[in-house]
């Protein structure tokens, strides 16, 4: 049987990437990079052999998806930051058997879903950037499952998750690691004032309200927490509407999770959202 060895919710901002470049912006995410840098190393002394990364930046508007090709490659270009994110290099091994074993499970709990190995879609860079920084040496198979759902239930995606740590641990020989890859809050800057909030949040109130859910999670008050996230996900414009965390909470155990979430980089705002990499005490 398998092992769960580590879950966290993690950032993947492209200004990570531009932080690598020369220019006024060098090494302005380096606390960031240094925070992927750590959970990757933790994941190499846990004997991890995959990670399995539910993308908010995988828009599905039916059914859940998991894209679990044999193997990735490419050079990516960001549609929506082309100026951020350009002319990325990437090479990964992937893991078709985990990612079946995955979706039938899933799908035995209700909640369908499709596995896509043979297929020509692509890595989303909510997995391309922490991949970037933790994978580089590509010693991780990869899985990616859409978390950007327009049209989806919190509770399915709880679901999902639950599903995800029933496949690792009951059908898969393996140690594998989650990551919910999104903002806390996510109001970007509006257009035409954006760079001046490379390093600002966007409201005073979006703020608030992200600290205080840090807050709870590292008193491990999941209770309150998971009873405010539909709230949560709406008001302060979380990123893919919160799935990713609703995936990552359902495979951690929902509100009877007894975790207290250490944090790795601590909260820090990018174009006008909310970001943290926490790692969550797998229980």
């Amino acid at each position: 049987m398998g092992t769960l060895a580590l879950a966290a919710k993690i950032t993947h901002v492209p200004s990570m990437y531009l932080s690598e470049l020369p220019g006024p912006n060098h090494g302005c995410r380096a606390a960031a990079i240094a925070g992927h840098q750590e959970i990757g190393r933790r994941c190499r002394d846990l004997g991890v052999d995959t990670i399995v990364v539910f993308d908010t930046h995988w828009l599905v508007n039916s059914g859940y998806h998991i894209n679990c090709a044999e193997h990735f490659s490419g050079t990516y270009t960001s549609n929506e930051l082309p100026h951020f994110i350009k002319n990325l290099d990437y090479a990964y091994p992937g893991n078709p058997r985990l990612g079946h074993l995955m979706a039938d499970a899933a799908t035995k709990a209700g909640v369908l879903t499709r596995a896509h190995d043979q297929t020509s879609l692509t890595l989303e860079y909510g997995t391309l950037v922490p991949m970037r920084y933790m994978n580089e040496d590509q010693r991780f198979k990869v899985v990616s499952i859409s978390a950007m759902c327009t049209v989806h239930n919190l509770p399915d995606s709880a679901a999902l998750g639950r599903a995800v740590r029933t496949a690792i641990e009951e059908e898969y020989d393996g140690t594998v690691a989650i990551f919910a890859s999104g903002s806390l809050s996510h109001r970007f800057a509006q257009n035409g004032v954006s760079d001046q909030y490379l390093n600002k949040i966007w409201d005073p109130f979006l703020e608030q309200v992200d600290l205080r859910v840090v807050e709870l999670w590292e008193k491990g008050d999941w209770k309150t927490f998971t009873a405010m996230l539909p709230m949560y996900a709406d008001k302060c414009w979380g990123e893919g509407f919160m799935h990713d965390t609703a995936m990552l909470l359902g495979a951690l155990g929902w509100d009877e999770y007894q975790g207290k979430v250490e944090v790795v980089t601590p909260y820090f705002p990018s174009s006008g959202t909310g970001q943290i990499n926490a790692v969550f005490p797998v229980r």
